[in-house]
């Protein structure tokens, strides 16, 4: 990645957050739900791979990521 160049929209994922959760947010709270989301997809990847593996598959598939899908959402809950 070329440097300057942004990963994501910071104002507009800090105005998403601020409508939908209609309290002040920090400072920088866009690049802690970056983070959080991205370690989502690192573990749901990581879990579909194990799955994948289980069942005996050459590589993952929609099907072994959404066995994992439930699993995975319910580890990054708060």
């Amino acid at each position: 990645m070329a440097a300057g160049q942004k990963l994501y929209p910071r104002a507009t994922v800090k105005k998403i957050v601020k409508a939908h959760s209609k309290r002040h947010v920090a400072k920088n709270v866009d690049v802690l739900i970056f983070l959080d989301y991205a370690l989502f997809l690192q573990t749901l990847m990581k879990e579909a791979s194990i799955n994948a593996k289980q069942a005996g598959e050459r590589g993952i598939s929609a099907k072994s990521v959404k066995k994992v899908t439930e699993l995975s959402l319910a580890k990054f809950r708060g």
